[in-house]
């Protein structure tokens, strides 16, 4: 950080202050225009290069030094000096609220630059940005890309690590979205595809360190193919921003205007931006409506037996299922012939509908509602469906068919009109037809589709298949809840990072085949800052969490239970997950726990706790008056805090082991501990 330089007294001001807080520095004018937000600042110098300065605490925060903001690569050549020429303020009052518009003039020799920058009373920690590049020249200019709110974050102090991330692209290899940075790091977190079926994800990126964090996003409607990097080129700085890469012509006078970005600031971890992202995207129009009481009902599926499974040993697990306190039965991959076709197997169902209807009413016979397996937008080669309709395939450029490596299918459209009737049809099927109530939604090639080249469609552009992927989901959705106004529509992408856009159209996140019980965590609390703090979001089959019996990672962040256990012991042969004796005692109990103190239905406390650089591990959840607290690591002996108390007395007992932990006293509480894994809390006001 440059010190303050207005004179003698500011020098040792400066020095006062840089011992006292290294990163504040608010006197200082360096700047040739300040834009002034109540907990956010904006600074930019004569070129119009930007630095963000945080103003959430005693003393404003400079989160790194000036650099080149919003920028466009010209003919290769990157543009990121524009000499400032002028800047203006006014009122808005727009569907996001009422606020401040300043907009900043610049020019380089053959481009005019105009910064449009809002901030929102009700948002004020963000800014929303949108920026405008003319030809001022007399020749046409070739953009090749344009960049906004691209920020560095200096690293302060000597934590290990220096930085925690959000990432949110989606990748073959399913990397966890929340990880620390090391020097040498580097992420596109691309929108678009990253393997042949693994793209989409939710636009905003975020990196913090203990004091102070800073977010950036994409604010429009629909999927871009925007990236949204993350570097740490060295052990002293991260940089994170939005990139746009498209080739398109500049004739003299006309504009290029950029997508609408933001950048947030805030204190702990990600949380708060991805709640601020959602809650601007609805100011926007995007709708949530609340999940019925159905998709807190914990889950038993029939993929223990995997594909090859049987009726008779699906049959015979409902009633262990029911015993247990599961309320829903699901019906996994192996039911149909082949994806895309979707005809019933005869040597499962040799009497078709028939047979299909009598098992969901067996079922419900048990007191269990029924969920069916279904992988839309794949289809088999060689299939009924390619054989009549090979126009219904997405094509890419050179007329070839997109691949689904992992069910060796191709994609459909989702964007293609008698693609989506298609598809509403088999959901009628399903749920009128067969009385299933409930889908789960599965595949990795759901997050996002590629560009569609199929002339058939007569799109108005390829990317159409990319922004209206969230319209198939919607007629999904809606056929669904059509017929039972309570269904559940779960969509698995399967270890992608969850595309926002579908968001409105499933009523149940899953933590998406997890890799870790980590991961189910930090899917947990990502997925419950987006789709809002009562989301009901399923920890998918315990059989994947650490030790294959990790109930607590799910119970203690309100997730709802599940597994895949096949029973009794010996019904499949080799099963690495039978239901012995002593598992049923263990997964007896905390489906009791889940169920008597039933934490979905909470309102969870992301703004609480930081996931990174808190030790231990710790979340928060708001219910009728108490507060529950979920403390994670592998062995813990010291303190942990209880925040978020009112100014009153609790008294805390591990609801998992009926301990008592004595009185304690609110807004914020103390409490020395010894765990191995895990310590699930619960606070009751006295």
């Amino acid at each position: 950080m440059k010190p303050c330089k207005n004179n003698t007294l500011g020098l040792i001001a400066s020095v006062l202050v840089t011992f006292l807080l290294p990163q504040a520095c608010d006197s200082q004018k360096d700047y040739a225009v300040k834009v002034d937000g109540k907990n956010l600042q904006l600074l930019f110098n004569q070129n119009l290069h930007g630095r963000v300065v945080a103003k959430l605490g005693s003393l404003p925060i400079e989160i790194g030094d000036y650099s080149p903001c919003d920028f466009i690569v010209v003919a290769g050549t990157t543009q990121r000096d524009f000499s400032f020429k002028e800047s203006k303020k006014e009122t808005i009052d727009d569907a996001i609220g009422k606020g401040q518009k300043h907009t900043l003039v610049g020019n380089s020799a053959a481009l005019r630059k105009e910064i449009f920058i809002s901030l929102y009373d009700d948002f004020p920690s963000l800014a929303v940005f949108q920026v405008s590049y003319t030809n001022i020249g007399e020749t046409e200019l070739t953009v090749e890309s344009w960049t906004n709110n691209h920020y560095a974050i200096s690293a302060n102090g000597k934590t290990d690590p220096h930085f925690w991330s959000y990432q949110s692209g989606s990748y073959e290899s399913r990397a966890d979205w929340v990880l620390p940075l090391k020097a040498g790091f580097t992420q596109d977190n691309f929108m678009g595809m990253n393997a042949s079926d693994y793209g989409g994800g939710t636009p905003v990126v975020d990196i913090w360190r203990r004091d102070i964090g800073i977010g950036v996003g994409h604010l429009e409607m629909t999927p871009k193919l925007v990236s949204l990097p993350v570097t740490m080129p060295d052990s002293a700085t991260a940089h994170l921003g939005v990139q746009y890469n498209r080739t398109q012509t500049l004739k003299p006078n006309e504009s290029l205007t950029t997508f609408q970005t933001f950048v947030a600031v805030h204190q702990g971890d990600y949380f708060q931006t991805l709640a601020a992202y959602r809650r601007m995207m609805m100011k926007k129009g995007i709708a949530f409506a609340d999940p019925p009481t159905t998709t807190y009902e914990p889950e038993w599926c029939a993929w223990g037996y995997e594909r090859n499974f049987t009726m008779e040993q699906v049959i015979n697990t409902l009633p262990m299922a029911k015993k247990l306190g599961y309320q829903w039965a699901t019906l996994d991959d192996g039911w149909q012939t082949a994806e895309g076709d979707w005809y019933l197997d005869k040597k499962k169902f040799p009497n078709g509908d028939a047979d299909m209807i009598a098992f969901v009413k067996r079922i419900n016979a048990q007191g269990l509602k029924s969920k069916l397996w279904w992988s839309p937008l794949a289809v088999d080669p060689g299939t009924d469906l390619i054989k009549h309709h090979p126009e219904y395939l997405l094509l890419n450029a050179d007329g070839s068919k997109q691949n689904i490596s992992w069910w060796d299918a191709y994609y459909l459209c989702p964007a293609y009109p008698p693609v989506q009737e298609y598809t509403k049809n088999l959901v009628t099927t399903f749920m009128k037809t067969w009385g299933f109530h409930g889908l789960k939604i599965d595949g990795q090639h759901l997050n996002g589709a590629p560009p569609c080249y199929n002339p058939a469609h007569q799109h108005a552009y390829p990317e159409e298949a990319v922004e209206k992927t969230p319209e198939f989901f919607k007629a999904i959705y809606e056929t669904a809840m059509s017929i039972h106004s309570d269904a559940v529509v779960q969509i698995c992408p399967c270890g992608t990072a969850f595309s926002f856009f579908t968001m409105p159209y499933m009523n149940q996140s899953v933590s998406s085949d997890p890799e870790s019980s980590w991961q189910i965590r930090l899917k947990g609390k990502t997925l419950k800052a987006l789709m809002g703090p009562n989301a009901a979001y399923y920890g998918d089959h315990v059989e994947l969490s650490d030790d294959h019996d990790d109930f607590a990672s799910t119970v203690g962040i309100g997730g709802i239970v599940g597994t895949k256990f096949t029973w009794p012991v010996g019904a499949k042969k080799d099963s690495k997950v039978d239901l012995t004796p002593e598992r049923e005692v263990v997964w007896a109990k905390w489906a009791h726990v889940y169920h008597d103190k039933m934490l979905p239905a909470g309102r969870y406390r992301g703004e609480l706790y930081d996931i990174g650089f808190d030790k231990p591990e710790a979340h928060a959840i708001q219910k009728e008056g108490k507060r529950f607290y979920a403390f994670y690591a592998d062995e813990w002996n010291g303190e942990v805090e209880l925040r978020g108390l009112e100014s009153r007395s609790y008294r805390v007992q591990d609801y998992v082991n009926q301990k008592d932990y004595g009185l304690v006293q609110g807004p914020t509480a103390k409490l020395v501990v010894q765990f191995n894994r895990n310590l699930l809390l619960e606070a009751v006001p006295e």
